[in-house]
């Protein structure tokens, strides 16, 4: 018996020691987004998921951003930034983040082909990192499905490394308005042979995971659906807060008297829907975008619309502040959103659970979404229209159940801290 007893203590010590024992490293390369916590799905996740992540000590993530053109990575626009590395032009070449390795990778500035030759050329370096300091337990989690002729030889030099490759494929690309037919078919055909060569493919959405097993059937994917995430909490943010009050003021705006939208300003978010039908409402109150800069396509809906002779509308330029977004957010009477082309939309989420009210285009994605959370237009002249005109009459308590249940649903199926141990899981089996 006490040879039995001893042999049991000792296998007890010996798991309370294997308890104690950290779990191995895992070396998380993530490409595809041009910045961090700026517009964009991408951008706002890695953001996000280095939140969630930075006082793990079983995961070290590599992000790499560009450093050049359009969206280009701007750690100013960051708080927190530590170990700053420059060249010797000074300029800046890598930083830390939420206690991920954020590197800035310039591009030829050669069009649309820049984003295919970025994914390439950070997918060789994520290569170079790893054989240069002998990384093993490495995973390459790329961003969109914009390299497909290349990834098959890709993903043979990382598995020669016995590194493993994953990819989100976002929403359609192929279907977004701003891409001519030749670049939407590259899009589509990239996004096979992506799905193709892939280890694993990472859908944010139901639909876009039904979609890809539908689609390509044939190549047996393995996927999963992790969607994005957003909170609940207030900004945070005093009433009185001169951020606020000054941007207010700056744009005429008050404490429930506007509508607002956030987005990138591109073709598929549906602005131009969006200010036809605004300016065919009687509302008294203003709607105010909040967006990235488009000069090409501002004027190409004023020549189309005469928007600029109303004053209703404004175009507040960006708001990278947070804390002000989620103010601003708050204190909209309602939330505009015209997303078409797929996935869990980044700014919908934070819409939801921030502002009571929100008028969501009607397309699959935004259904499964935000579900009895929100109301619904089509693309139809004059339906928003006749849908703003019901909200601006809305009665408060029914306003207060719509806010209430946007919040429910985010606490239910989109909270961060469970989209980050969703990605823990992945990254560690």
């Amino acid at each position: 018996m006490a040879e039995e007893s001893g042999k049991t203590v000792s296998a007890k010590n010996a798991a309370a020691r294997n308890r104690e024992k950290p779990e191995p490293l895992q070396n998380i390369f993530i490409i595809g987004a041009k910045s961090i916590g700026q517009y964009g799905g991408f951008e706002t996740f890695l953001d996000k998921l280095t939140e969630v992540h930075q006082s793990d000590r079983s995961i070290r993530y590599y992000i790499v951003t560009k450093a050049n053109g359009s969206g280009a990575m701007d750690e100013t626009r960051l708080s927190s930034v530590s170990d700053i590395k420059k060249d010797a032009a000074g300029e800046v070449r890598s930083f830390r983040y939420h206690g991920a390795n954020v590197i800035k990778l310039h591009v030829p500035q050669i069009g649309e082909i820049q984003a295919v030759i970025y994914d390439v050329k950070a997918f060789c370096w994520c290569l170079r990192y790893i054989d240069g300091h002998g990384i093993g337990n490495a995973v390459i989690y790329v961003l969109g499905c914009r390299i497909g002729p290349f990834f098959g030889r890709l993903v043979s030099e990382a598995h020669q490394r016995d590194v493993r490759v994953y990819v989100n494929p976002d929403g359609h690309e192929w279907k977004r308005d701003k891409w001519p037919g030749p670049v939407r078919w590259y899009w589509k055909k990239s996004e096979g042979l992506m799905v193709k060569h892939a280890d694993r493919v990472i859908c944010d959405s139901v639909n876009i995971e039904k979609y890809i097993k539908e689609e390509y059937s044939a190549y047996t994917p393995s996927t999963v659906y992790i969607a994005y995430g957003a909170d609940v909490e207030k900004s945070g943010m005093a009433d009185d807060d001169p951020r606020f009050t000054s941007w207010m003021k700056e744009h005429g705006l008050r404490p429930g008297s506007y509508y607002m939208c956030c987005g990138r300003f591109v073709p598929e978010n549906s602005f131009d829907i969006m200010i036809r039908e605004f300016m065919k409402s009687g509302s008294r109150r203003d709607l105010v975008f909040i967006s990235t800069k488009n000069d090409r396509l501002l004027r190409k809906y004023e020549e189309q619309l005469h928007w600029r002779g109303d004053g209703r509308i404004r175009f507040a330029g960006t708001v990278y502040d947070p804390l002000l977004l989620k103010k601003i957010r708050e204190n909209a009477y309602g939330n505009i959103h015209g997303h078409t082309v797929g996935g869990t939309n980044p700014s919908l989420l934070e819409a939801l659970g921030s502002t009571k009210l929100n008028l969501l285009i009607d397309v699959v994605f935004n259904r499964e979404t935000a579900k009895d959370a929100a109301m619904y237009w089509s693309s139809a002249e004059g339906e928003l229209a006749k849908l703003i005109g019901r909200a601006d009459r809305m009665r408060p308590e029914e306003r207060e159940e719509l806010g209430r249940r946007a919040k429910k649903r985010i606490r239910e199926a989109y909270n961060w801290p469970e989209i980050g141990n969703e990605y823990r899981r992945i990254w560690l089996s």
